[in-house]
């Protein structure tokens, strides 16, 4: 069995407040309208959110490198999907 590891309370109220930060950085930026950016930027956004959540809540940080690299070939897979629709959409 590992040893567990122990986050500090203080690691998850910054990252909370992090994750509000940013949830108002959206709303922020979707009433700029940056145009064919504003859709950019929400998704780079909520990336960012998304690592957050990954690394800190589900303790993704912790683990071994075999679930990083699971991870990264789902992003991968994701971007391959998702990437030519997505610049279609910006030109």
């Amino acid at each position: 069995m590992e040893p567990k590891t122990t986050v500090p309370y203080g690691t998850y109220v910054m990252i909370w407040f992090g994750l509000i930060t940013l949830t108002g950085v959206t709303i922020t930026v979707a009433g700029l309208h940056l145009g064919a950016f504003s859709v950019m930027t929400a998704i780079l956004i909520a990336a960012i959110k998304a690592t957050l959540v990954l690394f800190y809540f589900m303790h993704l940080k912790y683990e071994d490198k075999v679930f990083r690299i699971m991870l990264m070939l789902a992003v991968a897979t994701m971007a391959v999907l998702f990437g030519p629709g997505v610049a279609c959409h910006m030109s």
